[in-house]
């Protein structure tokens, strides 16, 4: 670093994404999807290029428009952003004055936001089965984030556990990161009407095959909608580019596309599960695109070196709780196929 940097900063450490190789190999180490994006999509992508002279839409209406359609709201309920991560970083800038709370495993992003901005955070451990306990989230005098499903374990909470953490703590906006939640969750939407404190936020990276496109969006009530966007605004209104708007709107007018890709990918997820539970591997339940995996007679570390040699790329977490775990990506049957051929290979 640099003498420059503000005091605050240096000892900031950065959120580390999953290795991005530049070689061919099978690459099941950062949750994108297996399938390119749905038909249309490219071309909508050419079309909008023709104007690429011209600033994109900042009020992006045609997409919002759709993403109410789709999901039943307002268009005054939804605001879209450059990636799900955007508008996470909004949301911790807008409601985390007062501090916030998530747990000790969960997406690695939120401790670099709250350290990034300054905000306090409390930090709360898992059970030792993975799992969230709620009681551990009422009343609390912050911001709650919950990531559900949770990541890296792939574990989901039901809705009415979402329900009575909004309703313990009517003072404290509940954010609800649902990158995950199109692969067998269920979604906190049904408690916007009756909270205004619960804040849905979700990704077109997973199940909607445009993780390159980087779009992300929030719903929730008209007011905190309005409060994310005086922050949008105040830094970057024009966050979501014309080609990105376009990309988006053309996958969200192919409903049985998105289907077929979250279908196929959740089918090949227990396969892929009991295949490993038949290796001697524990494996969490998973309502996600990937499986969080303990082979038996070797660490995560190990086992994810092992299947780097033999050209897998997967997830290691090199924490206390986590060590001997690995995140595997669901990819195509083929792939998942050599991920279980390869293991056979490795195991002791």
């Amino acid at each position: 670093m640099s003498r420059f940097l503000s005091a605050r900063l240096q000892a900031l450490a950065p959120y580390v994404p999953g290795e991005q190789p530049k070689v061919k190999l099978i690459k099941l180490n950062t949750n994108e999807s297996p399938f390119p994006p749905a038909p249309g999509v490219k071309e909508a992508v050419a079309e909008a290029a023709d104007s690429l002279q011209l600033y994109n839409d900042l009020s992006a209406a045609k997409l919002i428009k759709l993403l109410a359609e789709t999901y039943g709201l307002q268009d005054n309920q939804i605001t879209v952003s450059n990636g799900s991560d955007e508008i996470l970083a909004f949301a911790f800038q807008a409601f985390g004055g007062s501090g916030l709370a998530f747990p000790d495993i969960t997406y690695g992003f939120y401790p670099v936001w709250a350290e990034l901005y300054g905000l306090d955070a409390k930090i709360i451990p898992l059970t030792e089965d993975f799992s969230i306990d709620i009681s551990d989230y009422q009343g609390n005098d912050r911001c709650i984030v919950i990531a559900n499903p949770n990541a890296p374990t792939g574990k989901a909470l039901p809705l009415s556990a979402i329900q009575e953490i909004a309703e313990k703590n009517p003072d404290q906006v509940v954010i609800v990161d649902e990158a995950y939640v199109d692969f067998g969750a269920d979604s906190a939407l049904a408690l916007l009407p009756e909270y205004d404190n619960v804040l849905v936020i979700r990704t077109f990276s997973k199940s909607r095959q445009l993780a390159g496109a980087r779009l992300g969006f929030a719903m929730g009530s008209a007011t905190l909608i309005d409060d994310l966007n005086r922050v949008r605004f105040s830094f970057h209104p024009y966050n979501v580019n014309t080609l990105t708007q376009a990309a988006g709107a053309a996958a969200l007018m192919q409903p049985d596309y998105f289907e077929a890709c979250r279908s196929a990918i959740m089918e090949t997820r227990e396969w892929t599960a009991q295949q490993l539970l038949s290796l001697g591997f524990t494996v969490l339940d998973s309502k996600t695109n990937f499986l969080f995996a303990s082979a038996p007679g070797i660490s995560g570390a190990a086992y994810q070196k092992a299947l780097r040699e033999r050209n897998i790329l997967v997830r290691y977490f090199d924490m206390p709780r986590t060590k001997n775990f690995t995140r595997i990506t669901i990819g195509t049957k083929a792939q998942m196929e050599a991920l279980i051929q390869a293991t056979k290979e490795i195991l002791p």
